[in-house]
């Protein structure tokens, strides 16, 4: 007696070809906007309580302000302005501007990381929305800048830093350094789904990032530089952010200088988000 086999229906796939990572995702509940915000910030919490566990992750958020605001204060003071106490108007914002730019870069290295270790991979049997896990740190990343211009600001009045824009030109300085870091981070955060490793990310973002901040205004004034190099420091966008943060705390003045920023840290993110999002979606 022979045994007839029916046809597969048109457009089915045998079950040996499916993809299991591609059948869990349709078996998922479809995340609402609520459901997303709430797993971000749960994503946040994890990433912040990781950093809890691991202290070395808040050495250059904690320890760079307080190092580099007394180093650099002491050691270019008295040469740039005579003295250290008027270099620190100049200075502390410039540093803010720094260690807050710096400390983004953190982002992509530590994305990169995890994408090496397979973290990611975990999650995509959870029934969360997908763009939750890369989210997350990027929420909990406001916290570590955060903690970075507060601390340079805190460390310069112990210095003898005294804003003349008070606590509310200081906030705004600080609140202006945190979304052009956040903005900023974007980038790197595209430099991490895309790059081989963790080291790739960071040579890669320090190449940039050091002569961006170096070359600019934030350390000496426009004035004593060369011509072709102050023209470059002019158009450098790091030069707009410190000019900017100096308009806040030192004179509680919302300057043009805060509106280029606010518009370029727009620009980035528009540009740079959805490039990291696409590439993040590559590896989910």
């Amino acid at each position: 007696m022979s045994t007839a086999f029916a046809p597969a229906p048109a457009g089915t796939v045998p079950s040996h070809f499916i993809d299991p990572a591609a059948a869990v995702a349709r078996t998922r509940p479809r995340a609402t906007i609520a459901d997303t915000l709430s797993q971000t910030l749960f994503m946040a919490w994890r990433t912040l309580k990781k950093m809890r566990r691991n202290p070395e992750q808040f050495f250059d958020v904690a320890l760079q302000p307080l190092l580099f605001t007394a180093m650099f204060a002491y050691v270019f003071g008295g040469a740039i302005s005579g003295n250290v106490q008027k270099y620190l108007p100049l200075m502390i914002p410039g540093i803010v501007a720094q260690t807050v730019l710096t400390t983004c870069m953190a982002t992509g290295v530590q994305l990169r990381e995890d994408l090496d270790k397979g973290v990611f991979d975990r999650f995509k049997s959870l029934p969360i929305a997908r763009i939750a896990p890369l989210a997350g740190p990027m929420t909990a990343d406001l916290v570590r800048y955060l903690i970075a211009g507060g601390l340079t600001f805190v460390m310069g009045v112990i210095i003898g830093y005294r804003p003349g824009g008070g606590a509310l030109g200081v906030l705004g300085a600080i609140a202006l350094s945190i979304f052009t870091g956040w903005s900023l981070a974007w980038i790197f955060t595209w430099f991490g789904t895309i790059a081989k490793n963790a080291r790739s990310v960071q040579g890669l973002s320090m190449m940039i990032l050091f002569p961006l901040t170096f070359l600019s205004n934030a350390f000496v004034p426009v004035g004593t530089l060369p011509t072709g190099l102050a023209d470059f420091v002019k158009i450098n966008p790091v030069s707009h952010l410190v000019s900017a943060t100096r308009d806040l705390a030192n004179n509680a003045v919302i300057s043009s200088e805060v509106g280029w920023t606010l518009l370029a840290g727009l620009v980035v993110i528009a540009v740079f988000a959805p490039l990291s999002v696409r590439g993040y979606r590559r590896h989910m």
